[in-house]
């Protein structure tokens, strides 16, 4: 059983087949990145997650965001190192419930999905092989106090940010790449045009990185 709602896309493969999970961003829900599912890999087993703190009057988030914090925003993160949990334990249940490959487990996230990817990641290295991290950033806060290279040596991580994205500053998402190079990741990071979202481009180059990963 698991405490989060998803929905799913079949692998072509009847078993072993390469494990996707889909992480949406505050206030949306498992349909948004669930509409890359038909251009990706036909191989991949597909999974997109509902965050579980539903919002008013629709949408979902992996935790909390006070906008009216009087210096600037501030995230719950007590909420989101549970939902971290949450998405440990479904990629034990999914690579249980499904026949997939559990040594070949990818995070696709986006904005406030993302920060959590790098979460999963960094906190349980050993379930996760590769992430897809699209419009967000590492929140060290929720992070283990100690990482280990070997344990993350790995990992292998696609990051991409807009240059002129308004919700999360291209400034964070730019110390990525040193944090993870700190820890001997093997990583790729990339910037787009665009505000907070997807470009094309981004899209055919986070594909495109895929099919080397999986």
């Amino acid at each position: 059983m698991t405490d989060l709602h998803y929905i799913t896309r079949p692998s072509s493969l009847e078993e072993n087949a390469p494990l996707l999970i889909m992480c949406h961003g505050y206030g949306s829900d498992e349909n948004d990145l669930f509409s890359f599912a038909s251009e990706l890999p036909e191989e991949l087993f597909i999974i997109s997650l509902r965050a579980p703190y539903a919002m008013h009057p629709f949408g979902n988030a992996w935790y909390a965001i006070n906008f009216d914090a009087e210096n600037g925003k501030w995230s719950d993160n007590e909420q989101a190192r549970a939902s971290v949990d949450l998405i440990s334990t479904f990629i034990d249940y999914a690579c249980e419930a499904y026949p997939v490959n559990a040594d070949n487990v990818t995070l696709l996230g986006f904005s406030q999905g993302t920060i959590l990817s790098y979460a999963v990641a960094l906190n349980y290295p050993l379930k996760v092989k590769n992430i897809v991290a699209l419009s967000g950033y590492i929140n060290e806060a929720i992070l283990p106090d100690s990482i280990k290279n070997e344990a993350v040596s790995h990992l292998n991580f696609f990051c991409s940010h807009g240059t002129v994205d308004q919700l999360i500053p291209v400034e964070w998402a730019r110390k990525t790449s040193s944090f993870l190079e700190t820890l001997g990741i093997n990583h790729v990071y990339k910037e787009y045009p665009v505000g907070h979202g997807v470009a094309p481009q981004n899209f055919y180059d986070f594909k495109e990185w895929l099919n080397h990963y999986i």
